[in-house]
């Protein structure tokens, strides 16, 4: 337990963190510090195209094998149950209505890539090596739970059909291609790659996601304010349940699988966060009645700043238990 709490206050501490705090507080205190859009896209593009590139080349030094195999199929799985899992939960514990909290469920199926890039930043911090397949389950994981959702919807009084917009922002969003993109450049390019672009991809990486986070936490905070009169306790109660709830199942998809002490971390990791990048976009088209107030007040604004301070260094002391340190 004391473990934890240290690498707690590590993470509080860190300038990833404390980027995201600083967001928070200016958008909090309603102050005009605010990160262009332009600005932000860039960041996000860099990110996405970083952790790609680094996971691609990962694979292409460690091979394909049965272990990738057998993670994309557990990843594919749980994106597509643990959207169930969330809706009852967030009926048992809120009155949100059966539209909204399907709504709520596919973003918590989905995943975070910026909290998936948060875990990695942890790692490298701790010298802890990690498969580095697992770009490609948190690839492989946007997309189920988005159909999962509408399926939910579907059992309601009014169903909505898949049609070929909507087939076209799941499958061709942005994040997901730019993500499966720079893996197969990692992948093609192997070490050689890594040691041409090393300087770009490596060396900046930590200060981007300082100001990426900065802006997240802008974000979060306007969000709070503008959805705080939407959501109950129990939806509240709820952005801190599901993530942990989450994270157990991951957890045990990682023992089934034999995962290290990182990979451990990274697929609970996956499987706690909530999306607040592709499944809103998808939701835009798919569900445009719901509101986005609650799934991203949720999603962003609780579950992210959760997993952020508190959820990472839980994980990680877990996957060092079952590891053996």
């Amino acid at each position: 337990m004391a473990d934890i709490f240290a690498l707690a206050a590590q993470n509080l501490i860190s300038p990833v963190v404390l980027s995201f705090a600083l967001g928070l507080f200016a958008a909090l205190v309603r102050s005009d510090l605010s990160v262009p859009e332009a600005v932000a896209k860039a960041l996000s593009i860099y990110l996405l195209f970083a952790i790609g590139f680094k996971g691609g080349v990962s694979v292409a030094d460690h091979g394909i094998d049965a272990g990738l195999g057998l993670s994309l199929l557990a990843g594919v799985i749980m994106s597509a149950l643990i959207p169930f899992i969330a809706f009852g939960l967030l009926r048992v514990l809120s009155s949100i209505d059966r539209l909204n909290a399907a709504a709520v469920a596919g973003h918590y199926g989905s995943i975070s890539i910026v909290t998936f890039v948060a875990a990695t930043s942890v790692l490298e911090s701790q010298g802890i090596a990690a498969e580095g397949y697992m770009v490609a389950v948190a690839a492989a994981m946007e997309a189920p739970a988005i159909l999962s959702a509408l399926w939910l919807v579907s059992r309601g009084s009014n169903g909505h059909r898949m049609d070929s917009t909507l087939w076209r922002e799941i499958l061709l969003n942005g994040s997901i291609v730019l993500l499966v993109g720079s893996f197969i450049i990692g992948f093609a390019t192997g070490p050689e790659g890594m040691e041409d672009i090393s300087g770009f991809i490596v060396a900046p990486f930590t200060g981007v996601l300082c100001l990426f986070l900065l802006d997240m936490g802008l974000v979060a905070g306007r969000g709070m304010q503008k959805g705080h009169h939407v959501l109950g306790m129990g939806a509240i109660l709820f952005g801190v349940l599901m993530p942990v709830t989450g994270s157990i199942i991951g957890f045990g998809c990682a023992l089934l699988l034999g995962l290290s002490t990182g990979g451990t971390l990274l697929l609970m990791t996956l499987s706690a966060s909530a999306s607040y990048i592709a499944v809103p976009a998808a939701m835009r088209v798919a569900l445009p009645e719901a509101n986005p107030s609650i799934y991203l007040t949720l999603s962003l604004g609780v579950t992210f700043p959760f997993n952020l301070v508190a959820g990472i260094p839980l994980y990680l002391a877990l996957a060092q238990a079952a590891n053996g340190g």
